[in-house]
C-alpha cells in the first residue's frame, strides 16, 4: 500500500478482514479460483460487507471520491432540463428512473428543478441495491423536499418490471459493473481469475477464456484492426448488452442518459494501455491494487463507449448523441445556471458555485474526462448533442 494512503481504523480493517474471509470461502468453494469479475462483484456488492453494501460514507469530501452531483446542483439541473425535453415530447404520464442514487444529492437537486419548472414526473424511482444508501437517500429527500414532491419518490430493488415511458439516468454506474479481465498469451485469449497463494493472499491467475469472452476479444481486435500484443491485459464488459436490456428494455418510449468516464474503443484499447483501465479509490487517493482492503476500496474500470453504443442500439434504441460532459451541460441549460450564479449576492457562495461549474466543465477536471451518451425511442433529443457530438469517434 502506498505510504501516502491513510491507514484505516481498527474497525474498518476488521470489516475488510471479514469480507476477505468471505471471498476466500467463495474461492475455495469454487475449486480454488473465481473470475476477477466475481471477485469485483463480491468486493463491491457482497450483502452487508461489500463496498457499496456496507455503511461507510463513500461520496463527497468525507468519503472516497466526489461525483458531479456532490459539487452542487448545476449538474442535476442540466440533466433535469434534458429530461424535461423528453417529458415535453411524450406528454402525459412519465417517470424518471435513476440508477444508483448515491447520497441522494442528484435526486434532491433534480426534483427541485423539475418542481420549479412544473415538470415533475408521475414517479421518481431510484434503483439502489444498497440498503444503507437507500436509507440515507430516503432521509435526505424526506427532509429536503416538500411532502407532495417526496411522495412521488420510490425505490426499486431491480429494474422496472413493466413497460414504462420517460427518462432513465445513470451517473458513474457502468464503471462499477463487475468486469472480466482478459490477457493475451501466445495469441490466445485467457481470462484473469483470483486465487489464493500459499499464505492465503489473493493473487491473479489465468485460465483459457470461455467462448463468450473469446469472441468478444476477437470482435475488438477486428474493430481496432490489429491483434493484441503478447501479454496485453484489459477489461471487457461482455455482459453490457444484457445489462442494458435488463435496465432499459421495458422503456417503451423515452430516453436513457449515461454519464461516466471512459473512451471510445479505439482509444480504450491503445497498445500503450497494456494493463487496462482498472482504478481503485480510497479516501480521495487512486491506486491500482484491487486486493488492497476490499470493502473499504472502490474498484472501477473505464467505460468503452463504443461498446455502450452497440449495447444501446442492440436493445432497440437509437443513439441520440455522444459528447463530453462539458458539451452536454452547455447544451442543456448551463448558461441559465451561470446567469443565476452571477446574481448571487453573497460573494463567498458565488465563488463556491463558480468553482463548482469550473470543476464540471474544465478539461483538466471533469469536463472532458467524463462523457455523456444518450439513447432514444419515440422521442428526438439529438439537437441536445448536435453542437458537441463526438459520435464520429465511436
Amino acid at each position: 500500500m502506498s505510504a501516502q494512503m491513510p491507514a484505516p481504523s481498527a474497525e474498518a480493517r476488521a470489516h475488510s478482514e471479514r469480507l476477505q474471509a468471505h471471498i476466500r470461502d467463495q474461492v475455495r468453494a469454487a475449486g480454488g479460483a473465481i473470475p476477477f469479475s466475481r471477485y469485483m462483484e463480491l468486493a463491491l456488492y457482497a450483502p452487508g460487507l461489500g463496498y457499496y453494501s456496507a455503511g461507510a460514507r463513500k461520496f463527497g469530501a468525507a468519503g472516497d471520491f466526489v461525483t458531479s452531483p456532490e459539487l452542487g446542483p448545476v449538474f442535476a439541473e442540466c440533466v433535469a432540463s434534458c429530461a424535461m425535453q423528453v417529458f415535453g415530447q411524450l406528454g402525459g404520464r412519465c417517470d424518471f428512473v435513476e440508477l444508483g442514487g448515491g447520497s441522494g444529492a442528484f435526486a434532491e437537486a433534480a426534483l427541485r428543478h423539475l418542481h420549479a419548472n412544473d415538470a415533475l414526473p408521475a414517479h421518481y424511482r431510484i434503483l439502489e441495491p444498497s440498503a444503507d444508501l437507500r436509507e440515507r437517500q430516503m432521509e435526505r429527500l424526506r427532509e429536503a423536499l416538500p411532502p407532495a414532491v417526496f411522495n412521488r419518490v420510490g425505490w426499486l430493488d431491480g429494474p422496472p418490471e413493466r413497460e414504462w415511458r420517460g427518462f432513465l439516468f445513470a451517473n458513474e454506474v457502468v464503471d462499477a459493473l463487475p468486469t472480466p479481465r482478459f490477457a493475451m498469451r501466445a495469441g490466445e485469449v485467457y481470462e484473469q481469475y483470483v486465487a489464493l497463494d500459499a499464505g492465503g493472499r489473493f493473487t491473479l491467475v489465468e485460465q483459457p477464456a470461455d467462448a463468450l469472452l473469446h469472441a468478444a476479444v476477437r470482435h475488438v481486435e477486428r474493430y481496432v484492426g490489429a491483434p493484441f500484443a503478447e501479454g496485453y491485459r484489459s477489461e471487457l464488459l461482455v455482459q453490457l448488452p444484457y445489462w442494458i436490456q435488463a435496465v432499459g428494455g421495458l422503456l417503451h418510449d423515452g430516453a436513457m442518459l449515461f454519464v461516466d468516464y471512459g473512451y471510445p474503443r479505439a482509444e480504450y484499447y491503445l497498445p500503450e494501455r497494456s494493463d487496462g483501465t482498472l482504478v481503485c479509490h480510497r479516501q480521495h487517493r487512486a491506486h491500482d491494487d484491487p486486493f488492497d482492503l476490499p470493502g473499504l476500496t472502490d474498484i472501477t474500470a473505464f467505460v468503452d463507449f463504443t461498446a455502450l453504443a452497440e449495447a444501446g442500439v442492440g436493445a432497440g434504441f437509437d443513439l441520440a448523441g455522444y459528447s463530453s460532459q462539458s458539451g452536454f451541460l452547455m447544451a442543456n441549460g448551463l448558461a441559465d445556471r451561470l446567469a443565476g450564479i452571477g446574481e448571487i449576492d453573497d460573494p463567498v457562495e458565488r465563488l463556491r458555485r463558480t468553482n463548482e461549474v469550473k470543476r464540471l466543465m474544465l478539461p483538466g477536471e471533469m469536463g472532458e474526462r467524463f462523457q455523456a451518451m444518450a439513447f432514444q425511442r419515440g422521442v428526438d433529443i439529438r439537437p441536445l448533442f448536435a453542437a458537441g457530438d463526438l459520435s464520429h469517434r465511436l
